[in-house]
């Protein structure tokens, strides 16, 4: 609801707006303080003896299915067999909860819940769009109870593919709102250059936040439609539902 003393109508999308704003989850909303991290490590010791350090294998946007096998290809030296990878999977997400919980440099991002829920409250329809696991991407969002405010989500567990699992999302969306979607109409937020890329691939318009590891400039060089500091600054064609300060 609009705060008291505020102008409901103010608070309200204009016209031309987009319907649905998908957001991609670490380093958008939130940093885990590298709970995921360790999680890896802490599964492939229990299973296979090695603690296996997922970032000299991976890179920032890649889905948790492709950075499961190619983490165990490089320190096993074969491909995993589908239960090999079953375990690994069941093995992550066993510690993750508890290293999500325990981190100590966990934190959600500026302005990113206060941005939800404006969102939320000028009727726009929410949704993550993300390379984790889908119990993945909800267990580091429980921490800060941002799990409210997304009702649905493309996910790495869709597809390995980003752009792919964006249009999944989108689909979502339309079942959501009894209606197709055009991609168009949608905002895809994330940190990264995939982000921006799955943004393109699928139509919809790629805002990039330069709240992870890439700058406003290597998020313009991707080609984003839209780049921000972060999400406390105004959003083109959203700025009502951003604060600063």
């Amino acid at each position: 609801m609009p705060e008291p003393g505020t102008d409901a109508v103010s608070e309200r999308p204009p016209a031309g707006s987009p319907i649905a704003i998908l957001f991609d989850v670490d380093g958008t909303l939130i940093v885990t303080g590298g709970a995921g991290t360790r999680s890896w490590r802490w599964a492939f010791e229990q299973l296979h003896g090695i603690p296996a350090d997922i970032g000299e294998f991976s890179e920032a946007g890649m889905t948790d299915p492709v950075v499961a096998r190619r983490t165990f290809r490089s320190v096993i030296g074969r491909e995993p067999d589908p239960r090999e990878m079953a375990r690994l999977l069941a093995a992550y997400l066993e510690r993750l909860p508890e290293e999500v919980e325990s981190s100590e440099s966990y934190q959600v991002l500026p302005g990113a819940e206060d941005l939800l829920r404006r969102l939320c409250e000028g009727g726009l329809l929410l949704g993550i769009v993300t390379g984790a696991l889908e119990a993945a991407a909800h267990i580091k969002l429980a921490r800060a109870r941002l799990n409210r405010f997304f009702p649905f989500g493309g996910y790495g567990s869709d597809s390995d593919d980003r752009t792919e699992l964006t249009r999944r999302a989108i689909e979502r969306a339309g079942s959501i709102l009894g209606r197709t979607l055009a991609p168009a109409r949608m905002y895809v937020v994330g940190d990264t250059p995939k982000d921006i890329d799955a943004a393109r691939g699928v139509g919809a318009v790629a805002v990039g936040v330069a709240s992870g590891h890439y700058s406003m400039e290597a998020l313009s060089r991707a080609r984003a439609d839209i780049v921000l500091p972060s999400l406390r600054d105004p959003m083109p064609g959203l700025e009502w539902a951003s604060r600063k300060g």
